[in-house]
């Protein structure tokens, strides 16, 4: 073999090499973000689509919430849960139940894991909280527009005692509010997962916290609305109905959202649930 084969030789097993090297190299790189992470892949167009669907959900229940205080409370709005119109018994009763009862089982349905799961195939992650806000704000605002009169008084106060159950529905809603607060206002009602989606950021796995409020009772949010319903100076047959409706759906909502707080928590939970009552500050056991 003469030198000049040799080189010639040596120069191809050189270029062979440099033609098999990238292979590897390609291997080795670091992987792209796949669909599995939305959070970080999103497009610009998707990020804005998402932030501004979830303000909208976010204002919506603001008005809702609003409304509702003025609905129960009788103030203010211009229909409300002592009036109504005019119908028979039967129709009444049919119709608040049924806006009830279907506020129920939206409520039960959609915040179960299970459920989510299987929507998120359809809705995007981001906007499934924003989604259920919304869904829960439409058969509200639903039920504001039709509800039937139910005539007739239980009770009915004045003087100072009125002012007294009038501030203790007020600091119901007080507490409805603050205990939203605490356990994260924004996610609960669907905004930060939309900001968080625009920063391209990735949702925070939920974790387990016990302050203020909630180291009275388990649920002061539910202990709120309960104080909001009964605290009351004119307890008209619809106002009846609709707070024994809602009382019923929330020990039942409870039973139910307490099972999955354990699946998520554990022994934590569990723990918690041995050392702080759930319903009324009786003191902690």
């Amino acid at each position: 073999m003469t030198p000049t084969q040799s080189t010639s030789s040596g120069e191809q097993l050189a270029q062979h090499a440099s033609t098999v090297r990238p292979a590897p190299a390609k291997h080795l790189a670091s992987p792209l973000p796949t669909p599995r992470d939305p959070y970080l892949v999103a497009s610009w167009p998707s990020r804005v689509a998402s932030l501004v669907y979830g303000s909208l959900a976010y204002v919506i229940f603001l008005g809702t919430f609003l409304y509702a205080i003025g609905f129960v409370s009788g103030l203010v709005v211009p229909k409300t849960v002592d009036g109504g119109a005019p119908a028979p018994l039967l129709e009444a009763l049919l119709v608040n139940g049924g806006f009830l009862a279907l506020f129920a089982v939206q409520h039960t349905i959609m915040a179960r894991r299970a459920f989510k799961r299987w929507w998120t195939r359809i809705v995007p992650p981001q906007l499934e909280r924003a989604t259920f806000v919304l869904v829960t704000c439409a058969i509200l605002c639903s039920m504001f527009w039709q509800w039937r009169e139910l005539p007739g008084e239980l009770w009915r106060v004045g003087g100072p005692a009125a002012w007294i159950l009038r501030g203790m529905s007020f600091l119901g809603w007080g507490l409805v509010l603050l205990s939203s607060f605490l356990i994260d206002h924004f996610e609960l009602f669907g905004l930060r997962q939309v900001v968080r989606h625009f920063l391209g950021r990735a949702p925070e796995a939920p974790h387990f916290r016990e302050r203020s409020l909630y180291r009275m009772v388990r649920h002061p949010l539910m202990f709120g609305f309960l104080l909001a319903f009964w605290a009351t100076p004119v307890m008209s047959m619809g106002h009846l109905f609709f707070a024994a409706m809602c009382t019923g759906y929330i020990l039942v909502g409870i039973q139910i959202e307490e099972r999955t707080l354990i699946a998520e928590h554990g022994e934590a939970y569990r723990d918690y649930q041995r050392r702080v009552p759930m319903l009324l500050p009786t003191g902690r056991r």
